[in-house]
């Protein structure tokens, strides 16, 4: 059945519950999956088949004690090659790290452990996460499912395509300047950066074993997903404050139950920044959708504060500098100065607080990813084409860093394809700490724009791979 192996982790975990399908069903039909497509893709570059297999019949024999083990019991999932996870190879692409096994789980697997998720092995990433396109010298380059000739971007590009091919339902990314959101828009799927601060970043490499923590700002991990259900429940799973990184207040998350109106919305956007050029079909792709909630009733203005865009980017990128050069000097680099740092924390905090002050006049801001859609694989630093004007290769994340350098959440929503039918995704950016109404009001927008659409070559109904869906039996 074409919709079981592309359901929502949700709808998994809720059927795994009811035993309509096994745990050990579930993880062998996307172990099929990986083992048919990955080859094209290598999306998937680490597998732990025999502990997934293992874990999966435990997950059965618990179920069958009336033992659940949280909200994603049973549910298969992989984890981008930057996470350590006890007795799996952990890499980040980095050839000093090949071999590496970490003795323990980082929080972000412990928690998803605890939660049930069966994590079948790893997805691929740039060196030292460090690029939005997915390549390395130990694992190679991953493709995108839309077009093997294009890159899924990165560094979260391997969990992106995964994702997009239907290989696993679940993923969890991380973002310092776009690595789940551009990955999300580049492969047509949901990926949330959350507020900076609200997932423990506890033993995520880039940062080598047993080094000190340098990226205690900007840094966040988050989930990616077919489903913007799936966002609210992977963050519930793994968000929260952890002993192991003190930067982590005590936030509860809690999902918004009811669904806002569109009504009620207000709502800004944006067809670029200022001095940021994008191709057209994104701009008329967003501008349509604009177009579209307005006539549902939706307040809908375009709208940004008044800021310097420019002035952000280049503070970002200095904080960046500072941040991964802490311990590691680029050759030729000018001494790192505690002052200058601090005041760059200062002018960061400006920029948080007009931000802020934004969204207390708007609910969220609809704007582009990045300038263009999935590109073709190149050399790092290769100018890209914008509507045949050559641009700056890191002139793509122009999108993104505003809400890097400010911490706010932000969800990449899948909004159809661009003219070659690569997938167009459009950011919706909220309040800080606000990702309950934030993902509450992505839902809405995605019931407007469709959501996932499967990427062709990939439909069960030319592979028939699935397990069975049994019926639901209801006992007096």
């Amino acid at each position: 059945m074409d919709d079981l192996v592309f359901a929502s982790a949700t709808q998994l975990a809720t059927w795994i519950r009811q035993c309509r399908v096994s745990a050990s069903e579930l993880v062998d039909a996307y172990l099929a999956r990986i083992a048919r497509y990955n080859p094209s893709l290598n999306a998937v570059v680490t597998l732990d088949e025999e502990r997934a297999r293992k874990r999966a019949q435990e997950a059965d024999a618990a179920l069958a004690r009336n033992e659940t083990w949280g909200p994603l019991h049973g549910v298969p999932m992989t984890l981008k090659d930057g996470h350590s996870v006890a007795g799996m190879r952990t890499t980040a692409g980095f050839e000093a790290l090949a071999d590496y096994v970490p003795p323990e789980d980082g929080t972000v697997a412990a928690r998803l452990k605890a939660g049930g998720a069966i994590i079948v092995g790893k997805t691929n990433v740039p060196v030292l996460l460090g690029d939005f396109q997915t390549d390395n010298p130990i694992f190679g380059r991953t493709n995108n499912p839309w077009d093997l000739d294009r890159t899924p971007g990165g560094s979260s590009g391997g969990a992106a395509a995964a994702l997009a091919a239907g290989l696993v339902p679940l993923e969890i990314g991380s973002d310092l300047s776009g690595s789940i959101r551009i990955p999300a828009h580049f492969c047509g799927v949901f990926g949330l950066k959350p507020t900076e601060h609200r997932v423990s970043l506890a033993r995520h490499i880039p940062e080598p074993p047993g080094s000190p923590r340098s990226t205690r700002v900007i840094a966040v991990i988050g989930p990616l997903a077919r489903h913007v259900d799936d966002l609210s429940l992977a963050l519930q799973v793994i968000a929260g404050p952890d002993r192991r990184d003190t930067d982590i207040p005590p936030v509860p998350f809690v999902p918004e139950v009811a669904q806002p109106s569109l009504k009620d919305l207000r709502i800004a956007w944006a067809p670029t920044f200022p001095n940021v050029p994008v191709s057209r079909d994104i701009r008329v792709a967003i501008e349509g959708l604009t177009v579209e909630l307005a006539g549902l009733g939706c307040h809908v203005e375009e709208r940004l504060p008044e800021v310097s865009f420019d002035e952000q980017r280049e503070l970002l990128s200095r904080l960046v500098g500072f941040v991964m050069g802490a311990f590691q000097p680029h050759p030729g680099s000018a001494p790192l100065s505690l002052a200058d740092y601090f005041i760059a924390l200062d002018r960061r905090d400006y920029f948080i607080r007009t931000w802020e002050h934004f969204f207390t006049t708007w609910d969220v801001l609809l704007c582009p990813v990045a300038m263009t859609t999935a590109f073709s694989h190149r050399e790092t630093g290769t100018p890209l084409n914008v509507d045949g004007e050559e641009v700056g290769y890191w002139e793509e994340i122009s999108h993104c860093t505003p809400f890097s350098l400010t911490g706010h959440p932000a969800v990449v929503i899948p909004l159809g394809q661009d003219r070659e039918g690569l997938p167009i995704g459009v950011q919706v950016v909220g309040q800080r700490w606000g990702e309950e109404r934030l993902l509450a009001i992505a839902k809405v927008l995605a019931e407007v724009t469709g959501g996932y659409q499967m990427s062709p070559g990939y439909s069960l109904a030319e592979h028939n791979s699935s397990p069975i869906l049994r019926p639901l039996v209801r006992h007096a």
